[in-house]
């Protein structure tokens, strides 16, 4: 047992399984007590079981850790508000939120249901408020605390077939910038971690969108690979979020980190990267000229038109 997260109380939505669960283990196994969050559900989020929280929870009180089960749904803001609650009912405040949360429906733009589109929003990135905003008011209150959130390079890049995901994904990017920007005064944190890791979820992607992604580019124009990625296990992404949930990390606010394998990146925000500019307006006939040479240089098409089936 280590002690860097000691004395802390921490809740990790989605913990029952992937992800979630490793982060949980090792949070506990740092001395931190432990609310796991799942709802046991498929998938794709639908069903539920209480015993993917239950038998983390045996896990970590086997290791001599300290953790409860909670089989709320961060779907909604009564769940995300329980969630809280259970924190300061069973271990009498809380210090640390970590949100890795999620579910799939992928499904191509023109065949997406407004049920898959909503059921992604929902666990995602409303998932990502319910429970950061009901923490935010403890961690306004006591001046102290640290929101971990989950991104992906579906959103931060773009993956085919993931338009739900992705604008999920991306909406949580943008959301930790903004309330890294709200909680800051506060003494606050909120970072964000776009991790790459095997998972049940990345088992269900199809070989055939495997390669369309691989095709569109998304490898290329991603994260640089480490130069020995031995592996992608959920479990490496957990010292990490462990230790930027720590006060080693007290200063670090507002930024997301891709954590893949054995590499650790910052990525940058956005930022312009070439600009085109007159004294004035912009006419159509200006913009057609000048586009080619300037922005429109050395443009990619992450998805070049395919030519017609004979």
């Amino acid at each position: 047992m280590g002690d860097m997260l000691k004395d802390k109380v921490t809740i990790v939505t989605g913990s029952g399984r992937g992800i979630g669960r490793g982060i949980a283990i090792l949070m506990a196994s740092e001395g931190a007590s432990v609310v796991v969050n799942d709802l046991g559900g498929a998938v794709d989020g639908t069903g539920a079981a209480s015993s993917p929280a239950d038998e983390v929870v045996s896990e970590i009180k086997a290791a001599g850790g300290n953790a409860v089960a909670n089989y709320e749904s961060v779907a909604t803001m009564e769940g995300g508000e329980a969630i809280v609650k259970s924190a300061i009912d069973n271990f009498g405040k809380l210090d640390i939120v970590v949100t890795p949360a999620g579910i799939l429906r992928d499904r191509m733009i023109f065949n997406m249901t407004e049920e898959e589109w909503d059921a992604v929003i929902a666990v995602h990135l409303k998932g990502t408020f319910s429970v950061s905003k009901y923490a935010s008011i403890l961690f306004r209150q006591q001046r102290s605390g640290c929101i971990i959130t989950f991104s992906s390079t579906s959103g931060l890049y773009g993956n085919s077939g993931q338009a739900n995901y992705g604008a999920a994904k991306d909406g949580i990017a943008g959301f930790t910038r903004g309330v890294a920007r709200d909680l800051g005064r506060y003494g606050v944190r909120v970072n964000s971690i776009s991790p790459g890791a095997s998972s049940r979820m990345t088992a269900t992607v199809p070989a055939s969108a495997q390669q369309v992604r691989a095709a569109s580019g998304i490898q290329a124009s991603g994260p640089a690979r480490p130069t020995l990625e031995l592996n992608r296990e959920p479990e490496d992404v957990a010292p990490f979020v462990t230790w930027l949930a720590s006060d080693a990390a007290k200063d670090v606010n507002g930024y997301v980190f891709h954590v893949t394998g054995g590499q650790i990146s910052l990525m940058n925000n956005p930022e312009i990267s070439r600009s085109m500019q007159v004294a004035g307006n912009w006419t159509v006939d200006e913009i057609a000229v000048m586009f080619p040479g300037t922005l429109g240089m050395d443009l990619v098409n992450p998805a070049p038109r395919q030519a017609p089936r004979e």
